[in-house]
């Protein structure tokens, strides 16, 4: 008895050839010339006339034929695929992460689901905002965000300052500099605030989906290794068709 993933390893096979088997048929029907024949004899008038050889052109294909063998390939494909999807609607498996069932008999169908939906989360996680690690950070309980420590900086202004670098004599005044001196003048106090995620909140859920992705892929697996019934369809389909 075949198992599920021996069917859906010749599935893509089987369906490819078919489809080259309905479009070579598909072609065949088109060309008039293939499915025509003739047989032509000449009698001359009197025994006197000019003798010639009959003529004739064999029917190279037969309608009913090119039915009958894409009917042939056709049941294959069909038998195939009744066989994976009634096998779908069987076969099943538990999820399990360390230990812990997390989804119990979930079917293949579901777990193919689950691995693409599983490889979105894994690609949005990774771009989840972080917290700067520059800064030390602290939930705030009034307000649910992250804050840093308060940081007291000094407000400066600039003022003028003159400085002589010549005193006045009687025959020049005196030769003046004006440059500015940064005065402290207040003070800043600034927390920051962010709503983004520790470093270690990201990885670890992270590592989490990254766990159930590989727990999927082995149930998938183990659901994929159930035994199946052979499905006899396409006889009935294609018997009832051209029968």
């Amino acid at each position: 008895m075949a198992k599920l993933n021996q069917i859906i390893a010749v599935e893509k096979s089987v369906k490819s050839k078919s489809y080259q088997d309905v479009t070579a048929a598909h072609h065949k029907l088109q060309k008039p010339a293939l499915l025509a024949g003739i047989s032509r004899t000449y009698q001359p008038k009197d025994e006197e006339g000019e003798v010639l050889p009959p003529e004739s052109t064999r029917v190279q294909i037969k309608a009913e034929d090119v039915l009958r063998d894409m009917s042939a390939s056709l049941t294959r494909l069909f038998d195939v695929t009744a066989t994976k999807d009634w096998a779908n609607c069987t076969a099943r498996a538990d999820v399990t992460v360390d230990g812990r069932t997390v989804l119990s008999q979930v079917p293949v169908s579901y777990l193919l689901f689950l691995e693409k939906q599983l490889t979105d989360l894994h690609t949005f996680v990774k771009k989840l905002p972080v917290l700067d690690a520059a800064e030390s950070w602290s939930l705030d309980p009034s307000t649910d965000w992250w804050k840093t420590d308060a940081v007291r900086t000094i407000r400066t202004k600039k003022v003028p300052r003159n400085h002589v670098k010549a005193e006045a004599t009687e025959k020049h005044p005196a030769q003046v500099e004006v440059y500015y001196e940064d005065v402290p003048v207040g003070y800043w106090t600034t927390v920051k605030f962010s709503g983004a995620l520790p470093a270690r909140r990201v990885n670890e859920v992270l590592e989490r989906v990254e766990r159930l992705q590989q727990a999927v892929k082995f149930a998938r697996e183990e659901a994929n290794g159930a035994e199946v019934t052979d499905q006899r369809v396409g006889d009935a389909v294609f018997g009832y068709l051209f029968g």
